[in-house]
């Protein structure tokens, strides 16, 4: 669990690391999980004697160079340099004797000697154009110092280095070199654009309304269209009563009607009679 929560939360893997340490402070790895926990929260003092328990239990150097960094965390640096140079760095892997380069600079740093710093990290592992898990972080060291140095140009060119370098994003890099370069990234939406965003979206909506009344006019014409049609079905269908002139009018046409009806049976009938 201290593994899993470092990166992403350093106090609840401390918090694990010290359940662990209740449970079995005789295991070496759980030492140093512990230690690393408390380094991760700049829990100096512990992380030390974490990693000195750790060490004795397993008789490895490995964890020589953070220990000396934890030197540098307690305000010590003049610490850290002596542990830079005693017999265990030899006895470091390539990466360790990397880290703990670093951990000298650093305190070279601490102490005001920024052109001290500089020299200890120029070495062949610097110059190399190989790329190993360490290669970028000591790029970056290199770059910092000699910003720091007032040597802009050489910075810019160990922090073009360091991007290249930097597969997995460990250093702000890209960053800084883009800062020397005089790059300002921005919110792509600041506030005017949110703004514009916010009228662009009002216009779209009185489009909308547009469209809308358009659809609604070309409604009323198919209204309109329709209108004849509809009263020629309402009349088939039975119109509403009209008023009381209309009935009468109706009536008289009946009446007429039935006068003609009449007329034309007696005529009939008379044809009848001479036949």
């Amino acid at each position: 669990m201290v593994a899993r929560l470092i990166d992403e939360d350093q106090e609840q893997a401390y918090g694990y690391s010290r359940v662990a340490l209740r449970l079995a402070s005789r295991v070496a790895a759980v030492r140093e999980a512990a230690g690393f926990a408390a380094y991760a929260t700049q829990r100096y003092s512990e992380a030390l004697a974490e990693f000195r328990a750790a060490r004795r239990m397993t008789g490895s150097v490995e964890l020589w160079p953070v220990m000396a960094d934890c030197e540098r965390g307690l305000g010590r640096p003049e610490r850290a340099l002596a542990m830079a140079g005693e017999a265990e760095v030899q006895k470091l892997d390539k990466a360790g004797q990397v880290e703990m380069r670093l951990v000298a600079a650093g305190a070279r740093r601490d102490m005001g000697q920024l052109d001290a710093a500089i020299v200890t990290l120029q070495s062949p592992e610097l110059a190399s154009n190989a790329v190993q898990s360490w290669t970028a972080r000591l790029r970056y060291a290199y770059a910092d110092a000699l910003l720091a140095a007032d040597r802009e140009t050489e910075a810019r060119e160990w922090f073009a280095k360091a991007v290249e370098a930097d597969k997995d994003g460990s250093t702000d890099a890209s960053d800084r070199l883009a800062e020397l370069d005089g790059v300002e990234f921005v919110d792509a939406l600041g506030d005017d654009e949110h703004d514009t965003a916010s009228e662009g979206g009002v216009a779209m909506e009185d489009a909308g309304t547009m469209g809308d009344a358009g659809d609604g006019e070309e409604a009323g014409r198919d209204e309109a269209d329709a209108r004849p049609a509809a009263a020629a079905r309402e009349t088939s269908e039975g119109a509403p009563e009209g008023s009381e002139d209309d009935k009468a009018d109706v009536a008289a046409d009946v009446a007429d009607l039935d006068d003609a009806d009449d007329l034309a049976d007696r005529r009939d009938e008379g044809d009848g009679d001479k036949a």
